[in-house]
């Protein structure tokens, strides 16, 4: 773009720099998708935007944005906003601008200069929640503040897509996959790709590939956290995670009853082949509380315990108990309505569901975030408790390419 021709053209185009594009959520002045401003002495301002692709789903709501962030601009009388499209070489270039220049297909969190903490979500059996699970825990990260995208792992049983309410599907930008974004969580799964309600039945090599194309292809941007939902057991997708990612992290669910809770040291015990590490395990379904007060252990109880105990024997470090999630209707009616309940009554979220709840400051670290004012052991308090938990630990930089050289 040429240098402004005067100052309401300078403060028009710092305005455009607070566009983002609402899939890549980055800049479209930094993505060169502003293609040009027009304006005359009256005020009328003219702006041109390049699109990724033709049928781009957002197309609206990048108009939206745009007007929306011109209209605070004084001076400014009207705004009307032209759309276009990339030609083939605007979308190389913007590929390139993406993978930071790096022409090679590669999985970006795997990267020596990657801070991305990546925890692969598993269990030993199926039905424990751990889908649940997942998609609470990277709403409430991204409440925080926190970039976080989610994987969906579990080809033949996938699930969040409905969990988070999402229906829109990718956006290709030739072999470059943009994933949805809902309540700021970045989110890509098989069934997006798949018509209706139709099964996935695919052998080992498929599900490999299909993940692998998952984290390569897809463009998740930089991200603080990053969540797989796996499928249940030790199958192929969780020697796969092993191998696509072996820096990753293993967040165990199960329940407190000791058949769960077996199956689940098992599916564990799998980093000792992978050499992952088990970070910790989280207790599901723990309690139901009556209206009296009393807990009702509808599954038993002790198994978590057990399970973060054993391991810890077996794998020779602590492997803690994160947390125990009591039954709660709304945790179930969350699921079903897409709206996680982690996210509280109204989500303090904006109008695009990317809002924040309370804050976390600096320094102690004070939480407010998700804070529960009614003192009840409820499974959204709980589980904004862990993933406030699981946000403080440090990430360690032994061995990461700070791009620093001595003088």
């Amino acid at each position: 773009m040429p240098e402004p021709a005067s100052p309401l053209e300078a403060q028009v185009l710092r305005a455009l720099d607070g566009v983002q594009d609402p899939e890549l959520r980055r800049p479209i002045t930094e993505l060169g998708m502003l293609k040009g401003v027009t304006m005359d002495d009256a005020g009328n301002v003219a702006v041109q935007v390049l699109l990724t692709i033709a049928g781009c789903p957002l197309r609206g709501t990048i108009t939206a944005d745009v007007e929306r962030a011109l209209a605070a601009v004084p001076g400014v009388a009207s705004v009307g906003v032209e759309l276009d499209v990339m030609t083939p070489e605007q979308r190389n270039a913007l590929k390139d601008r993406l993978r930071g220049g790096d022409p090679v297909r590669t999985i970006p969190f795997n990267r020596p200069d990657s801070l991305t903490r990546v925890y692969a979500v598993a269990s030993g059996k199926g039905g424990v929640g751990k889908s649940s699970v997942t998609v609470n825990l990277a709403a409430a990260m991204a409440a925080q503040g926190l970039r976080v995208g989610i994987v969906d792992a579990d080809v033949h049983g996938f699930s969040v897509p409905g969990l988070l309410g999402i229906t829109q599907p990718p956006t290709r930008v030739d072999e470059m996959i943009l994933p949805p974004v809902a309540y700021g969580i970045k989110t890509i799964s098989i069934g997006m790709f798949v018509d209706g309600n139709q099964p996935v039945a695919w052998r080992g090599p498929m599900l490999h590939r299909a993940l692998e194309q998952f984290l390569t292809d897809v463009y998740f941007g930089d991200l603080d956290v990053l969540f797989l939902d796996l499928p249940p057991g030790t199958g192929d997708i969780a020697i796969s995670v092993g191998q696509l990612l072996p820096g990753s992290e293993i967040l165990l669910v199960t329940t407190p009853q000791s058949a769960a809770a077996d199956v689940a040291e098992r599916a564990g015990s799998v980093a000792r082949q992978t050499g992952q590490k088990v970070t910790g395990v989280i207790e599901n379904m723990s309690w139901l509380a009556l209206p009296g007060g009393e807990r009702l252990e509808v599954f038993g109880s002790g198994g978590g315990a057990a399970v973060s105990g054993r391991l810890g024997d077996a794998l020779g470090y602590p492997v803690p108990l994160l947390g125990s999630i009591p039954l709660d209707v709304s945790l179930r009616e969350g699921g079903d309505n897409g709206r996680p309940v982690a996210l509280g009554p109204d989500g303090g979220a904006g109008d695009d569901g990317r809002g924040k709840i309370g804050t976390v400051e600096d320094g102690d670290r004070e939480d407010t975030v998700g804070a529960d004012t009614t003192g009840e052991d409820t499974a959204a308090a709980e589980l904004r408790r862990i993933a406030r938990n699981l946000a403080r630990r440090p990430r360690g930089l032994a061995g990461r390419n700070l791009g620093v050289s001595p003088v």
